[in-house]
């Protein structure tokens, strides 16, 4: 990623994270942790991932729900030509992390 790109991404990470903290009203939503942000080399799109209290895909569906609100706060909020278009990804590394360090649990206290 350039520069530009990483600094666009920062930038959409932060707004939107105080976004859903202050002034998203939708209780389906919940707890919501974004964990990354990778923005096209064209700006044109931004994946966002996030993460959970529980993983539940109501509460996914209901953030993609609230994407054109949170990108209607990106506009106006950043100075860019064209804000990007908003995909949110459920981001399992978290999961994977503790369930690898479960199995190594479990064999160093086999031997």
């Amino acid at each position: 990623m350039s520069v530009k790109s990483e600094r666009i991404a920062t930038t959409i990470k932060r707004i939107l994270s105080e976004t859903l903290q202050q002034k998203t009203k939708d209780k389906d939503i919940g707890f919501v942790t974004i964990t990354d942000v990778r923005v096209s080399s064209d700006i044109s799109y931004a994946k966002v991932y996030v993460t959970f209290l529980d993983h539940s895909e109501k509460r996914l569906a209901a953030l993609q729900k609230a994407g054109g609100f949170l990108r209607s706060e990106l506009a106006s909020q950043m100075d860019l030509f064209k804000v990007p278009q908003l995909s949110f990804i459920l981001d399992d590394s978290l999961q994977k992390g503790n369930r690898i360090d479960q199995i190594l649990d479990q064999q160093k206290n086999r031997q």
